[in-house]
């Protein structure tokens, strides 16, 4: 009687490792499609922004010329007249 669970056991055992060697398998090969999808959809979405793209905007700062202290004229007038508005309160 001992014989037979321990034989029982053993193909239980065997039965429950080649599942799961069968789940990862699965598993694997479900990643490996999803990686190679997710290459051909990168280089796709890659190649129509590449090609297909409408317009090619780069984005751009106002058209101001840079002021430098030197040029700045009335700035004591001004400050005073700032510090007299708001910070006397």
């Amino acid at each position: 009687m001992d014989t037979i669970k321990i034989i029982l056991a053993a193909i239980g055992v065997i039965a429950v490792l080649v599942i799961a060697i069968w789940l990862i398998g699965i598993i694997s090969a479900i990643l490996w499609f999803a990686l190679w999808i997710g290459l051909f959809a990168a280089i796709g979405y890659g190649g129509y922004k590449l090609f297909f793209a409408k317009e090619k905007s780069t984005p751009k700062l106002e058209e101001k010329t840079p002021i430098a202290i030197a040029d700045l004229k009335d700035t004591d007038r001004a400050l005073e007249e700032y510090k007299r508005k708001y910070l006397s309160e």
